[in-house]
């Protein structure tokens, strides 16, 4: 990946109407769940993210036969999957990837390595080993962090109570069990993302949800055709962004609003953010709308409990968005912060200080004293995250100089088309 860095200048206004890309989360599962058909399944407006080809390369490596019928649209044939004995599986930098595989592997009579590129070698691979190994899995791994070795076959349900809201580490154990005789149950603090039981359930799936209790029993999946809609967290940046630069107003189309992703919607609403939600529509189980977000002047608020998992991806945006409302806000209970692709808290708080944020770092989450004039005039790091790099850009919209964000090509992790979208909106 060719370095890049990217001067930020300040923005007068931000107008106009642009399509989210596709959601990441559904992308991955529409791949994986398309591997478990058996049969041939056509995905529509797949992301293009690296971490979302990862999981494309993968399922290549295990049978599939993927076709771009064009730029987005896909057809997958999974007649020949898990026909070899061994797979050695590349899973770059996305740790949905690895996590998620591991349980669909775990369950059947192949050995698999999954591994990861330098970041994801890092990250905690223990919340899905444990599940997997309390479901009989054998799994060689160095200190809970990949790669991780499998060696997969019959495996027999568990009532599992997890530690964690996570869908990830939902996500793994039901695709384990999804392979596995009996019912696997799975009980959260509170309740994530449901992705995968909506799309598990649309592709037939025997599984059961009811607020933070999600059951599954052993099924065939039918093979059909899914459409992926815009991804809320990638909308994010641009819904912060529209409600912190003076006299915006954008529409975002076909954007997801899943009721387990909102938090970022509800967050604003809170703070005084002028949103309307658009032709509300349901496809492939997940519902789906446009939104409108104008310019608005925004209060503090409390971020904390349930509300932490519907938005854990947003709050690095969420901390800039913060530092343009009056008063003092509070991030608790997001110490999970911690795991992502950087220390996201430590990094985030250093980061935003330097450009003149008013933000303390706590163990779980972090508060920030508004409002603040941004001065810039510096240069910032995105710790190879994403996330980070495109709250900075974000940031970098309000304030007085420039900012220079290093490494910047970090956002072609999920975003590829982020700054060619947001720049086609300034006035």
């Amino acid at each position: 990946m060719s370095v890049q860095n990217l001067e930020v200048i300040k923005a007068n206004s931000l107008k106009g109407e642009i399509t989210i890309p596709p959601d990441k989360s559904l992308s991955h599962r529409a791949a994986m769940f398309s591997c478990l058909t058996g049969g041939i399944c056509c995905v529509e407006n797949f992301s293009l993210g690296a971490d979302c080809i990862s999981t494309l390369n993968i399922i290549k490596a295990l049978g599939c036969d993927v076709e771009f019928l064009s730029e987005r649209n896909l057809r997958i044939d999974s007649s020949n999957a898990f026909k070899k004995d061994r797979f050695n599986l590349d899973c770059g930098n996305s740790g949905t990837s690895m996590r998620l595989f591991s349980g669909i592997l775990a369950s059947r009579e192949i050995e698999s390595t999954l591994y990861g590129d330098e970041s994801l070698s890092k990250r905690p691979m223990k919340r899905v080993i444990l599940p997997l190994e309390l479901m009989g899995a054998k799994i060689k791994h160095s200190n809970f962090r990949a790669p991780l070795i499998i060696k997969g076959g019959e495996l027999f349900p568990i009532d599992y109570k997890s530690p964690i809201a996570s869908a990830q580490v939902k996500s793994c154990v039901l695709l384990a069990g999804l392979n596995t005789y009996g019912e696997t149950k799975v009980t959260e603090p509170y309740v994530s993302r449901d992705h995968t039981e909506r799309m598990l359930k649309y592709l037939g799936a025997d599984i059961v949800s009811e607020s933070n209790v999600v059951k599954i029993k052993k099924s065939k999946l039918e093979p059909k055709n899914l459409k992926v809609c815009g991804d809320i967290s990638s909308a994010a940046f641009f819904l912060v962004a529209a409600a912190i630069v003076p006299d915006s107003d954008v529409i975002l189309k076909d954007v997801g609003v899943n009721p387990t992703r909102t938090g970022i919607i509800d967050v604003m609403i809170n703070m005084g953010a002028d949103i309307e939600i658009l032709d509300e529509r349901v496809i492939c189980n997940e519902p789906v709308a446009d939104i409108r977000i104008k310019y608005s002047s925004l209060k503090a608020t409390k971020i904390d409990g349930a509300l932490i998992p519907r938005l854990i991806d947003e709050l690095p945006v969420i901390a800039v968005l913060a530092s343009q409302a009056d008063g003092t806000t509070i991030v608790k209970d997001a110490e999970d912060l911690r795991n992502k692709e950087s220390d996201r808290i430590k990094c985030l708080v250093s980061e935003l200080r330097k450009i003149g944020v008013n933000i303390e770092e706590a163990q779980d989450g972090f508060v920030v004293y508004g409002k603040s004039k941004l001065s810039g005039g510096c240069t910032v790091e995105c710790y190879r995250d994403h996330r980070l790099a495109m709250s900075l850009y974000v940031a970098g919209l309000v304030c007085n100089k420039s900012v220079l964000i290093n490494e910047f090509q970090w956002v072609n992790i999920s975003f590829p088309e982020f700054q060619s979208m947001m720049e086609s909106l300034r006035c």
